[in-house]
């Protein structure tokens, strides 16, 4: 097995690394990989797009989503969660930058409370970028140079022999120079005017000239060679022997630069590096700054050919100023007559203190010495999730470190499971639960405490809200509500509410806490129901220093609503488990489908033996005893009413004419039809109620759910339902006797 390991190290540095090339065979290469003469920003625009996208649902509305921020090459390990038209707004800003169309001056600024995903969003990018380099398509390229052979023999032939130098005298450049750099600034454009040809959707531009160290390096070896009397100085200069083309792979320190909050220095040494006395001496400068002797290990020099971003930005708000002019100028200098070229995207990350400092001069208006900093700062804030199946995900990682993202057709199933976490507890391991439902109740809590109530449309509150932006619609009766049918304010959601680290503290507390559940056969002790999770949220906003007064009283308020809705959810979930065995199935729901299409379009349906007539009876058995719509007095015989015509007609008939218009065929049948685009049929399909419960069990009694006499129906139904809970519905036997004893004594008040 260790073998195997050893094997699969060196395939996945084999894929990532190459062995190098000269300067002319690597032009050679961009006609089929012209990424590897892309800028920075365009370099930074094809990695995202490299990993393609994917359709989401965000605050009710589909969005496409790039799958770069959902970290796809460390299987989600610091996915971006939400915030998708941020995200999008950001790849637009590339774009522009990219082909020239502008914001190339400025520096984009990424802010917002704490634990919003900003910081994940750096290291989404690192990793990102570190991933498409190691592709194909993706690889990004530097030069290195040899100046040994010139120095000991200046008379050096480049016809035959071996005249290859030892590998330990190439010295690559410190701060990832594009091998395009090396040619004169016509030739270069030339070159990326032909690879433009090919690729006409951002043009490649190099801007950029040999960083001090490379230029060095050059002019030593042109000098040498114009003493020569060559002619032919460049391809002297460049030849193999002195220079040839490598790839690396992009990380934090090569091509990424990053500034941390506990990175100290002046600000020279904090943005490009600083002089080392020793190798000055060493060097033999003579009076002159060799840039040989610079460390290169500032963020900027870090970050050159890709990405540089300030991390924590407001505890280097005094580097931001001297920032100003390097997206425009795309140069910094080393010192007095030594500059650098640098070409990178400027990234800022700050919590909202920054904002704070920027604002200090605001009140002196145009005499405000930042604010030509603020012109160029392009602001974008991260919030909090407002997606509460979203938050869902994010409470599992934070509580179970699960990294991989959810699809959309998972999130439902997910969002509701248990969560079963392993505790030490007086020495002992042992495994406490969250039911189902508690996380998703943690998670819908915080989202309904970060939206705004000033704006809801009549009959509608918080839970409605939410609900309506995680799913992107409502029932409504037989109607689905979409964002399009309601109108909320204009203000951004998400800028305050509970935080997700103050929800995760609180679960991980209760993982801990003792409860006084007891049962002579099943660990009750170790489950932690939903209402246990929003009880403890409460309390803990009460002893959390983060809340106001006035926070606290709001969020205290919206428990209420939620609690409703979880509850609601075990209602259903203990329903479905009594009536499962009694639900009517899907081709029943079909039959009955197909045959008010016959009856409206006086139409025939198909029996065994051919073509039959609607049926009748079966329309009305469907409708009174499935639907629950109408009784008897609803029919005469079995003619429907005017009431029931107008119910196939607009509620089964005008979705069936719907679906026929938006998929039509030529031969449109009803069998082709998703019977859960019908919303009436949906709830047909997906609900059932006390009143089927008590039509199917007319002995049950609720008041004796708890402890059943022996021989009951009570007995026997809840038997079956724990069962039902256990195999079908995601419960432990633990958890399905908490759930079900707290359904049934809700119910028993109104049980008749």
């Amino acid at each position: 097995m260790t073998e195997d390991y050893l094997r699969a190290a060196d395939e996945e540095l084999a894929d990532a690394r190459e062995e190098p090339m000269s300067l002319a065979e690597f032009v050679d290469t961009l006609d089929d990989h012209p990424t590897r003469a892309a800028h920075a920003s365009r370099y930074l625009l094809d990695a995202i797009e490299h990993f393609g996208t994917r359709e989401v649902v965000e605050d009710g509305e589909e969005r496409e989503r790039y799958r770069f921020f959902d970290d796809p090459a460390n299987d989600g390990e610091h996915a971006v969660l939400g915030n998708t038209e941020l995200l999008n707004g950001f790849v637009d800003d590339l774009r522009s930058v990219a082909a020239g169309r502008g914001k190339e001056e400025k520096i984009l600024w990424f802010t917002g409370p704490t634990a919003t995903g900003k910081s994940e969003f750096k290291r989404c990018l690192v990793n990102g970028l570190r991933a498409y380099s190691k592709t194909e398509g993706g690889r990004r390229y530097t030069v290195e140079w040899n100046v040994s052979a010139a120095d000991a023999d200046p008379g050096l032939t480049y016809g035959g022999g071996d005249t290859r130098p030892d590998d330990d005298e190439w010295y690559e450049s410190p701060v990832q120079s594009n091998p395009l750099a090396v040619f004169p600034p016509e030739t270069r454009e030339r070159i990326l005017d032909a690879v433009a040809e090919e690729d006409d959707v951002a043009p490649p531009r190099a801007d950029t000239g040999l960083d001090p160290f490379c230029r060095e390096a050059y002019d030593f070896l042109e000098e040498q060679y114009r003493r020569e009397g060559r002619d032919d100085r460049f391809a002297a200069v460049t030849d193999p022997a002195h220079l040839r083309v490598k790839n690396y792979v992009m990380d934090v320190g090569q091509g990424i630069g990053v500034l941390h909050s506990e990175d100290a220095g002046s600000p020279k040494e904090r943005l490009v590096g600083s002089w080392m006395p020793e190798q000055l001496a060493r060097l033999d400068s003579r009076g002159r700054k060799n840039p040989q002797a610079f460390s290169y290990d500032g963020v900027l020099s870090q970050g050159n050919s890709g990405i540089t971003v300030v991390e924590d930005a407001a505890q280097h708000a005094d580097l931001l100023r001297k920032l100003l002019n390097v997206p425009d100028e795309g140069a910094v200098k080393l010192d007095k007559g030594i500059h650098m070229d640098v070409d990178t995207q400027l990234l800022v990350i700050s919590n909202h203190d920054l904002e704070a400092q920027l604002n200090q001069h605001a009140d002196k208006q145009r005499f405000d010495p930042l604010k030509a900093l603020k012109r160029r700062l392009d602001r974008r804030e991260f919030t909090y999730l407002t997606n509460a199946s979203l938050e869902a995900q994010l409470l599992r990682r934070e509580l179970l470190g699960e990294t991989r993202v959810w699809t959309e057709a998972e999130e439902e199933s997910r969002t509701r499971e248990r969560v079963a976490v392993t505790v030490e507890s007086d020495g002992e391991r042992r495994v406490r639960e969250f039911a189902p439902h508690a996380v998703a109740a943690a998670s819908l809590y915080d989202v309904v405490t970060r939206l705004h109530d000033d704006d809801l449309p009549s009959g509608m509150d918080l839970v409605d809200k939410a609900l309506l932006y995680d799913r992107g619609y409502l029932r409504d009766g037989d109607e689905r509500v979409t964002l399009d049918d309601v109108e909320f304010g204009d203000r951004e959601e998400g800028q305050d509410g509970v935080p997700v680290t103050f929800t995760r503290d609180v679960l991980s507390d209760l993982l801990h806490a003792k409860t006084d559940r007891h049962h002579p056969d099943l660990p009750v002790e170790d489950v932690v129901m939903p209402r246990d999770v929003l009880n403890a949220m409460v309390d803990g906003l009460a002893e959390a220093p983060v809340f106001s007064d006035a926070e606290r009283e709001r969020y205290e308020d919206r428990v209420v609503a939620v609690k409703d809705e979880v509850f609601a959810r075990q209602e259903d979930d203990v329903v479905d488990a009594i009536m499962f065995e009694r639900t009517v199935d899907e081709a029943t729901v079909e039959e009955y489908v197909e045959h008010v299409y016959a009856w409206a379009t006086d139409g025939a349906v198909e029996g065994p033996d051919g073509e039959d007539d609607p049926d009748p009876l079966k329309m009305k058995v469907f409708e009174t005893e499935h639907l629950g719509r109408f009784d008897e007095d609803a029919y005469d015989g079995t003619d429907p009413s005017k009431k029931v015509r107008e119910f196939r007609e607009g509620k089964i008939l005008t979705a069936l004419n719907r679906h026929a218009w938006e998929h039509r065929t030529d031969d449109f049948r009803v069998q082709d039809v998703d019977l859960s685009e019908i919303p009436v049929i949906e709830t047909v399909l997906d609900a059932t109620d006390w009143d089927d419960v008590a039509r199917a069990f007319p002995d049950l009694d609720p008041d004796q759910w708890d402890d059943p006499p022996e021989g009951t129906e009570t007995e026997r139904v809840k038997e079956a339902t724990v069962e039902r809970l256990v195999a079908d519905f995601g419960y432990t036997p633990a958890s399905a006797e908490l759930t079900s004893r707290h359904v049934m004594n809700q119910v028993s008040y109104r049980w008749d």
